[in-house]
This record gives C-alpha cells, structure tokens and sequence, in this order.
C-alpha cells in the first residue's frame, strides 16, 4: 500500500534575517527595489516538497515512493532516501543537471522570501507514473509545470485518487488549467493564500471549488486548518508548538499526516487534526526533515 509523491527533491539553503523584513522595504519604492539582508546563520539541508513529505510518512511509518527528478549532485540524497526506506525506484538522476535548489530566508517574525533554480525538477516530465499497482493514493505537489499536468492525467487514468497541492508552482497555471486539475483530483490543500489565489484564477469560491472534489483543506498556520467539504467549511483548531523555530516545511509535514490518515481509511477532519499536530511538531526544529516524533505519541489520537 505504498503511497505515490509527486513533486521536486531540492536541497535547501536555510537563512536566518534576525530583522523583519518590512523595515526594509519602502513600499512608495517598490519600482525600484534594491535590499540586502545580513545573515548571520545559514545551513543546507534536504528538502523539496515530495522529499519533505516522503520523509514525513517514514517518520509515520508509511511506505512511500517519490516520483522525481535529481541532478548529479544528488546522489547522496538518493542514499538518504534509501536509509530511511523510502522506495525510490521512481526516482531519476539527470546526470547534466543540477538537483533544485532554494534559497530560503527567514525574518524574525517568520515571512520567508525564496529563490528557486529548478534544475533536474524542470525536466520532471519525462519521468512519468508508471507502476501503480498496490498504490492507494498519491499526492500531486510542486513540480514543474509540465510535469504537475502529465502526472495528474496520468494518475487519473491509472484510477489512483490523489491530493492536487500546488503550493508556490500555482501561479504558473491559468484559471482554466487549474480548475482541470481540480477536478481531475479527489483533494486539494492549499494554504491561505494560495487558496484565495486559486479563487482569483478560477473565479470560483472556496465552497463552489469544494463540490469538485471529496474534500479542500485550507490550512492557516497556527489557526489549524478550514476543511471544506460540499461548500461548507469546517474549522479545525491549530496544536500549539513547544517551540517556534523554522517554519520551512510545515505544510509538507502537515501534507505527510494528511495522507497517512487518508490511507488508513480516516475521515479528513481526522486526518487535519493529525495533520495540525505533526506541523505544530516540525516548526519546533529546523529544516524540513529533521523532526521525529516524540517518545509515546500517539498517531491514532
């Protein structure tokens, strides 16, 4: 029963701007911005949404098979994968490429500004979904934009219900294609800002987009999340963090537990709350592949 991610393994270079980024930023002078930022921290770590996320399912003790692209740089992301029992058979190494990189940095009250050089990830496409056997559900998340529109239509055909995550990739798409990977899908997540996106392209509200689909979760950082289900919405409160300190890779946390719930049979109200506890996990530690979970947690809660 081994769970499909689809989507960019990238290594991340981690900033900390120990200032808000607002006190630097003359808004009557964006036409002609020009800004640097100290910083005094800075660390790479693994990440990409679908290695997020696989990494996320292994510390949930779910099989996962990552549909991607790496450059030859990285193939000790590869072993890594391996040592965590991630299945990667479905991951390709581009040998002429670099693997995707971002460049993330944090300010103090945790806005993040993000560059991104897509690298092996731009060639996503032609690694396609193949072998769907035994594979109950898969996740459609950031990816290139070729790539995100050929795995939805093949995971469709294939009859594999799938989560359509779209997160920073989604303004690449128009209102149109949007809507058809809405309804090629069974969910949708999206975090606040990219669901008030999605409305804008699609012309469509929250409710009307949800009758398309089994269920659109929102998430809203330590709020929780909205799950929207035939045009109603259904808040479900946040888990506080013993912590606050990075946020990368908290919604792909959140994404790992949503699909673990899914795939035992969950409702998505209770896959969420999962989803809102794991989050509320991963913010207190740095990275997105660094967390665990704590001694006596209890998944099933």
């Amino acid at each position: 029963m081994t769970i499909l991610v689809c989507g960019s393994l990238a290594f991340d270079t981690i900033m900390d701007f120990e200032g808000r980024f607002a006190d630097h930023i003359l808004p009557d002078q964006l036409h002609i911005l020009n800004v640097a930022f100290v910083v005094p921290a800075l660390r790479r770590e693994f990440g990409g949404c679908a290695g997020n996320i696989a990494y996320g399912l292994r510390q949930l003790g779910a099989p996962v098979r990552p549909v991607a692209t790496l450059g030859d740089d990285g193939r000790h992301y590869l072993q890594r994968l391996r040592a965590l029992g991630v299945d990667i058979d479905a991951i390709r190494v581009l040998g002429e490429h670099y693997t995707a990189q971002a460049m993330i940095m944090t300010d103090r009250d945790n806005n993040q500004i993000t560059a991104f050089h897509p690298g092996a990830m731009a060639l996503a496409h032609t690694n396609p979904v193949a072998d769907t056997s035994g594979v109950p559900l898969a996740i459609l998340s950031p990816d290139g934009k070729q790539a995100t529109w050929e795995h939805a239509h093949q995971l469709h055909a294939a009859g594999v219900p799938f989560v359509f995550d779209p997160g920073q990739g989604l303004p690449m798409f128009s209102g149109e294609e949007l809507l058809r990977l809405v309804e090629l899908a069974d969910w949708a997540a999206l975090n606040d800002y990219e669901a008030r996106l999605l409305c804008d392209r699609t012309g469509l509200t929250l409710a009307q987009l949800s009758r398309h689909l089994r269920a659109l979760v929102v998430t809203l950082g330590e709020h929780g999340c909205d799950v929207w289900i035939e045009g109603t919405a259904t808040r479900v409160p946040g888990e506080p963090a013993s912590a606050i300190v990075d946020p990368t890779g908290c919604g792909d946390a959140f994404r790992a537990a949503l699909l673990y719930g899914l795939a035992q049979g969950w409702s998505v109200l209770r896959a969420a709350r999962l989803g809102n506890r794991i989050g509320a996990l991963k913010i207190a530690t740095r990275g997105g592949q660094n967390w665990r979970l704590p001694p006596g947690f209890d998944v099933q809660a």
